[in-house]
């Protein structure tokens, strides 16, 4: 569970922090629907990767989007 403040902030998230990250040159790493358990990695050229990560924190590709 979420805590409140952690709700709070996602509620009114504009995405300003994500586009800072991908103009400094650093990947995002986010969530979506259409790919349940998995992350998407999205590198600031625009490339998307799904990927896993498991239990100790290794992350693998699955495949380009």
């Amino acid at each position: 569970m979420l805590s409140a403040e952690f709700a709070n902030a996602l509620a009114h998230d504009d995405g300003r922090a994500a586009q800072q990250h991908l103009a400094a040159g650093r990947p995002i790493y986010y969530g979506d629907d259409r790919y349940p358990g998995k992350i998407i990695k999205k590198y600031p050229v625009r490339r998307q990767q799904l990927v896993s990560v498991d239990p100790n924190g290794k992350m693998t590709v699955l495949r380009d989007l």
